[in-house]
């Protein structure tokens, strides 16, 4: 490696020796990019614009019954738009991702549509007429389809859609209109009927809610803090009987059942620590070490076969008696708390339900009253609105109220909409150029041969006495003859590669000098 690699010239050097690590990982990212942007089918653009208009007749004659906003219509409608059956018929109609159709499902091919629709919404800032105040509302909006292949073909998609949009509306707002005035004539019919029946109401309202009612939220409330604070001391208890419990277990498991199990148990220790301690000083084959293995392997078969066959499994060591029955009677203890604690959560919890019921009840309580009240004056009420949304049905369906309208159709792309073929390649040769000089750096950088006599006599700080010059054999012109075709090849490529580029170049200006001629003949 070159230590002293700072001047032009050291560059230029690290350059020659490293080109064929700086061409080819240059070509081939370029070449990638390239192919990237030949190979990707155009997709085109198609955008219909709509134009939402207010109805003809002053809103002080009639009132309409659609009271959505028009984002939120807007969406409903897009959805109906875009479901499975429609998107289906859509495709088989102008034969939309027949490449597709063996390799992905329906459901998948209906999704990737519905991702190449595009709802947009224009807004506008209009003074509202209630308030007198400016505020931004929708008085357009733009639907687009994007697909690749044929352009009159997106283009007729496009229109589908936008006819679609526009007889959706028409057929949801006489819908709605229609459905209005039903369910008030409906209505009317109900109340009639309600009169006798609220008096019944209210009477079963309070049977059903007579522990919720509102008077006794305050009984409710301090039974609830009683019950809390009474778990709150069982717990504490019960936490205490489990420490007690854990304490007795680990008494109980360090005593035998019998005493001569205690006293076999006791030997049996001592054993093994005496076996510790001669392993320590001598090997297994030591007499003392093979007579103590055997006198364990002994204790430990007599404590086993104790420990199965003593009368009947009673034990009668006294301390493991007293310990056992500590903890059976603990263990009772345990459970019976447990019992009082659920008992006593389940009150919270019907606590809790009637406080938390309270409210509700109160209200609906309260609209019993006021529908009581009330009845006779909503019917009159009722016949007055039912007219009204007969006359909102009439303006629906002689197309007189709010609509939709086409003021601009879906055109003709002439020009896909992506991919961006250029910004491709040229995001391929900046590559190319960063891959090439990373991939010289790094192999310059990990390269610690010494090229020159100045250093050598730096890297040994000895001065050297005479240099021997490059020796080139026939198998070192072959190989650079094979490396100059390499070069070449690599040079008609990078030329292929930059024709295309110019290709794209020449018909996206040739494609911006035929609008401008269009627009300067306009």
């Amino acid at each position: 490696m070159n230590q002293g690699a700072t001047s032009l010239k050291d560059y230029l050097d690290v350059v020659r020796r490293r080109k064929f690590s700086l061409i080819v990982p240059f070509a081939a990212i370029f070449l990638l990019s390239s192919a990237i942007a030949i190979i990707l089918p155009p997709i085109y653009k198609s955008t219909s614009t709509i134009l939402i208009e207010e109805q003809e007749i002053p809103a002080d004659f009639v009132m309409a019954t659609v009271t959505s906003f028009a984002e939120q219509r807007l969406q409903s409608i897009h959805q109906r738009i875009i479901s499975t059956s429609r998107l289906l018929d859509i495709i088989n109609r102008f034969r939309l991702y027949d490449d597709l159709k063996g390799k992905l499902t329906n459901e998948q091919i209906v999704s990737r549509m519905r991702r190449s629709i595009k709802l947009e919404t224009i807004s506008a800032e209009v003074v509202d007429r209630r308030t007198g105040r400016p505020s931004s509302a929708t008085i357009a909006f733009t639907l687009t389809y994007e697909g690749k292949g044929v352009p009159e073909k997106v283009q007729r998609v496009a229109n589908v859609l936008a006819s679609l949009f526009l007889k959706e509306n028409l057929q949801v707002r006489e819908r709605q209109t229609k459905e209005t005035y039903q369910f008030l004539e409906d209505e009317m019919k109900k109340l009639r009927l309600q009169l006798d029946e609220i008096e019944a109401k209210i009477a079963a309202f309070k049977g059903r809610h007579i522990d919720e009612l509102p008077e006794l939220f305050q009984v409710n409330l301090q039974s609830l803090e009683s019950t809390e604070r009474n778990i709150d001391r069982l717990n504490e208890q019960l936490r205490s009987l489990k420490e007690r419990e854990g304490y007795l277990q680990t008494q109980l498991a360090s005593l035998a059942p019998t005493d001569k199990m205690n006293e076999d148990m006791r030997r049996l220790r001592e054993l093994r620590v005496e076996l510790a301690n001669l392993q320590t000083r001598f090997t297994d084959a030591y007499p003392d070490v093979i007579k103590t293995k055997q006198e364990i392997a002994r204790l430990e078969e007599q404590i086993a076969a104790d420990g199965g066959s003593s009368d009947g499994g009673r034990p009668d060591n006294p301390a493991y008696v007293t310990l056992a029955s500590q903890l059976a009677s603990t263990q009772a203890d345990i459970e019976s708390v447990k019992r009082q604690v659920g008992d006593l959560r389940r009150k919270a919890n019907e606590y809790r339900l009637r406080i938390e019921a309270s409210p509700k009840v109160e209200e609906g309580y309260k609209v019993l009253l006021i529908e009581r009240n009330n009845t006779q004056m909503k019917f009159d009420d009722l016949m007055q609105k039912y007219m009204e949304a007969k006359v909102a049905h009439g303006l629906e369906k002689e197309q007189k109220g709010e609509r939709f309208t086409l003021i601009d159709p879906a055109r003709l792309p002439e020009k896909p909409y992506k991919p961006n073929r250029m910004a491709i390649i040229l995001i391929g040769l900046i590559l190319g150029v960063a891959a090439g000089v990373a991939t010289v750096s790094v192999r310059e950088l990990t390269d610690s041969s010494v090229r020159n006599a100045e250093a050598l006599s730096m890297a040994t700080q000895f001065p050297v006495l005479a240099g021997i010059p490059e020796i080139r054999t026939a198998g070192d012109l072959r190989r650079r003859r094979r490396m100059r075709l390499v070069k070449i090849a690599a040079l008609i490529l990078i030329c292929v590669c930059g024709l295309v580029v110019v290709h794209f170049w020449v018909m996206d200006l040739h494609i911006f000098w035929a609008r401008l001629m269009r627009r300067l003949a306009m």
